[in-house]
C-alpha cells in the first residue's frame, strides 16, 4: 500500500477506534469482558492503531510541499507562544479535573471552578488539539496535516462527546459543572490558571521543545534562536 494511503488508513482506524469504543461499543463490551477487559482491550487497539500511523508517517517521509512556508519568524513565533499556552493547558488538567476516570468525579464537579478550568471544562483535549493545530500551522505537509489532522478532530471532537457521555454518567453533577465552565477557551482565563499550572507547563514546554531536537532533528520553539 502507499504510504500516504496507508497513513490515512491508519489516522482513521485510530480515531474511528477510538470514537467506537468510547460510546456505542463500550457498554456491551463492559458487559461481556467486564471493565478491567475493556480497558485492556481498548488500550491495545489504541496503541496497535497508533503504531500503524506512526510508521505510515515516518515511511511517508518529510518530503512533500507545504501548502504555505510555516518557517518564517511570524508564524514560528506564534506557534511557539500558542505551544507555551497549550503546555500550561495540560499540566494543570491532572488537578481535581472531572473528565478523568476517578471515583471522585462528581465531587470534583461540585468543586469551585478552579485552575486551567477558568480557560475550558476540556484543558488535556486542547492542549492536544493546538499541539495539531501548530503543527500543521508550521509543517503544513500532506502527512503532517493528516496525522495532526486526525489527532486534533478526534482531540476536539471527543471532548463534544465526552459531554454527552458525561451528563449520561454524571447526570446533574456534570450539568452544573458544564453550567459553570466553558467548552471554548477564554483566553483570560489564563490568568487564573494559577502557579502549578504555569511553573509545569513551563517546564513541559521548554523539554518537550528541547526534545524534538533530538527527536526529530528540527529544533522547536525557543531552541530556533538558542542553543
Amino acid at each position: 500500500m502507499d504510504p500516504l494511503l496507508s497513513l490515512v488508513a491508519g489516522s482513521v482506524a485510530f480515531v474511528g477506534t477510538h470514537f467506537a469504543l468510547s460510546h456505542p461499543l463500550r457498554a456491551p463490551l463492559v458487559g461481556t469482558i467486564g471493565e478491567n477487559g475493556f480497558r485492556g482491550l481498548y488500550s491495545l487497539v489504541a496503541l496497535a492503531t497508533f503504531v500503524w500511523a506512526v510508521l505510515a508517517f515516518r515511511a511517508v517521509g518529510p518530503g512533500g510541499v507545504p501548502l504555505w512556508n510555516g518557517m518564517g519568524d511570524g508564524i514560528w513565533i506564534a506557534a511557539t507562544a500558542i505551544m507555551l499556552f497549550a503546555s500550561v493547558l495540560f499540566a494543570g488538567s491532572f488537578a481535581r479535573n472531572p473528565a478523568l476516570p476517578d471515583p471522585k468525579a462528581a465531587t470534583n464537579a461540585a468543586l469551585p471552578v478552579h485552575g486551567v478550568f477558568h480557560i475550558t471544562r476540556h484543558p488535556m483535549m486542547w492542549s492536544f488539539a493546538l499541539w495539531a493545530a501548530m503543527h500543521i500551522l508550521t509543517s503544513a505537509t500532506p502527512r503532517q496535516i493528516v496525522l495532526a489532522g486526525a489527532l486534533g478532530f478526534l482531540a476536539l471532537v471527543g471532548a463534544h462527546l465526552q459531554d454527552r457521555k458525561k451528563e449520561a454518567l454524571m447526570g446533574e453533577a456534570w450539568a452544573d459543572w458544564e453550567s459553570r465552565t466553558r467548552f471554548w477557551p477564554r483566553l483570560s482565563g489564563f490568568a487564573k490558571a494559577g502557579p502549578t499550572a504555569w511553573i509545569g507547563g513551563i517546564v513541559i514546554w521548554l523539554a518537550a521543545t528541547y526534545g524534538h531536537i533530538h527527536a526529530n532533528g528540527i529544533p522547536a520553539g525557543i531552541w530556533r534562536w538558542v542553543g
